[in-house]
């Protein structure tokens, strides 16, 4: 039985190292993204030094772009109750803030904070392989997020295009099964910016999908931000969502 098993893992690892850097990417996104429009309820809890410093929910709705495959997304604030109804619209390289009460659309950067160590292209779908160039990968032991041993794949990831929210990327991959398991994210200097952990899998759409997002400080360790994703639905994203001038008119259904 034990030699089995020892074959069956072997094989895996065989035939995950037997792919391109690019296609074990891909395969990871996959795993954390559907393939159709979709919706759910992204739950934001900051954290400073183990006590909640704040917190805010969001509705987002994303679908793919036929044309380059990258996700684009409308997020809706849910609460705190002085941001209810406010928007963010990511749509390709654009992404905008919008204010119901001033009628006012604001360009916004993917690397602004939105709260804690999430910024707004965090909160936003993101298939990795569309962005970012995998550039290598190397089999390595590495902790999970519940401080587990996992032998995995590093990937090196760099930026493909301007639309990409950071520099460069580490990221480690399940080696048997290409589940996420953290990922680094960097400056252009080099400089850590934050960790992520992709935890607690569920089966989501007939596929097991990490059901939240542990962030670290690259500087404070102390400061964590935890994205728990939940209310997922499959649904149609409507073109005239992701349009800018349509913001003044959304009304959620």
């Amino acid at each position: 039985m034990a030699l089995a098993l020892l074959a069956g893992l072997s094989v895996c690892s065989q035939l995950a190292m037997a792919a391109t850097p690019q296609e074990i990417l891909a395969a990871s996104d996959a795993i954390r993204n559907p393939d159709f429009p979709f919706g759910l309820t992204n739950t934001l809890v900051e954290y400073r030094k183990g006590k909640e410093t704040d917190a805010s929910t969001l509705a987002i709705y994303s679908k793919a772009d036929p044309k380059g495959g990258q996700f684009r997304s409308l997020v809706r604030y849910l609460a705190p109750a002085r941001d209810a109804n406010k928007l963010i619209l990511f749509n390709g390289k654009d992404m905008w803030f919008f204010d119901p009460s001033s009628k006012a659309s604001i360009r916004l950067s993917p690397q602004q904070r939105l709260l804690g160590q999430a910024s707004n292209g965090d909160v936003v779908t993101v298939n990795f392989a569309k962005d970012y160039q995998a550039v290598s990968a190397s089999e390595e032991d590495t902790q999970d997020g519940e401080r587990q041993n996992r032998r995995s794949i590093k990937l090196e990831l760099n930026a493909a295009n301007d639309s990409a929210s950071y520099h460069r990327i580490v990221m480690w991959v399940d080696q048997s099964s290409m589940r996420p398991i953290k990922s680094r994210f960097y400056s252009e200097s080099g400089k850590l910016l934050k960790t992520a952990y992709y935890r607690r899998y569920q089966t989501v759409f007939g596929a097991e999908r990490p059901t939240e997002t542990v962030i670290i400080d690259g500087l404070e360790p102390d400061w964590v931000t935890i994205m728990r994703y939940s209310d997922w639905v499959k649904r149609e994203v409507p073109e005239t969502w992701l349009q800018r001038d349509y913001l003044p008119r959304f009304k959620p259904e």
